[in-house]
């Protein structure tokens, strides 16, 4: 089909041989021109990664909706997100891309945990005049993926990530409120599960049982962290992955209310108009006039 979104793969434009690349957003450009791609074009990404910008302006829709880019600040992407760049470059800096096992393997549950509460926030802010305290992390790393010597290169390249990502940590710490608590960890435990089971568990109560917590406890935590209720959280993580099949085009509106768990096409339809005020196909057509959706 003409608008439908395109599933990237790391190594679609990676020249690294370990699941790491360290490249320029003018790169980034490059390469996918010479492939005769739309980086405007939404895409749902089988990566991480991680958009430094040093000068200029820009946005970037990820997930439907509208970040802006400008010098200072920092956009974690995840997973199966669907995002899409300006089609005019007018931002220089840094892309990071990175499959998750590269760092889910061999690094510590501490270690981990920085790496979770980074890729939780939407964007960083660290300002332009923190960008000095990066530098020589940034050019350690560059330097290493130009290394021709292959001697542990994966190993010093993800202590050098963690660096870094300590560093963007610290430096954000004025403008972000980080969750440095065992609550943080069962949110983040919270939703893996909804990722696992979210196309057929929607009940907050199940979620708690199976975390073996209490369903206040795990109210408490869903306010305090993401500022919903757990059952608006469940809610809005489900409502996100029925537009994102919906982007993709590859379904019809029946297949997906099945997939999501939905016994009745109207109950689907019912759910998505409550929550957008318009239906599914009527969010398909206004994507395929204007790509870039927002909320």
């Amino acid at each position: 089909m003409k608008n439908e979104i395109d599933n990237i793969l790391f190594s679609r434009f990676v020249k690294q041989a370990i699941p790491f690349e360290f490249v320029s957003i003018q790169e980034v450009y490059k390469r996918v021109s010479e492939s005769n791609y739309d980086l405007s074009k939404p895409h749902r990404i089988a990566f991480n990664a991680l958009i430094i910008v040093l000068e200029g302006e820009s946005s970037h829709f990820v997930d439907f909706k509208e970040e802006v880019l400008s010098p200072g600040v920092i956009l974690p992407l995840t997973k199966g997100q669907v995002h899409s760049f300006n089609k005019e470059l007018t931002i220089s800096g840094y892309v990071i891309l990175f499959e998750e096992s590269f760092i889910i393997q061999n690094t510590s549950d501490k270690n981990l945990f920085h790496f979770l509460q980074i890729f939780h926030t939407s964007n960083i802010l660290i300002g332009k005049e923190n960008f000095v305290s990066l530098k020589p992390i940034l050019q350690l790393i560059e330097s290493l993926l130009t290394d021709i010597d292959d001697n542990l290169k994966s190993e010093v390249v993800h202590s050098a990530f963690l660096t870094l990502l300590f560093q963007i940590k610290r430096l954000a710490c004025n403008q972000h409120k980080f969750f440095d608590t065992q609550r943080f960890k069962d949110f983040h435990l919270f939703k893996q599960l909804i990722n696992k089971h979210y196309s057929e568990i929607h009940n907050a109560k199940d979620y708690a049982d199976k975390l073996n917590v209490s369903y206040n406890y795990l109210n408490e935590i869903c306010k305090e962290i993401s500022q919903k209720t757990a059952k608006e959280f469940i809610d809005n993580w489900l409502l996100l992955e029925i537009k994102r099949n919906i982007s993709e085009q590859k379904y019809t509106s029946q297949e997906i209310a099945f997939k999501m768990g939905f016994n009745e096409p109207s109950n689907f339809i019912r759910f998505f108009k409550k929550h957008t005020k318009i239906t599914p196909l009527q969010f398909q057509e206004k994507l395929k006039k204007t790509p870039s959706i927002r909320d």
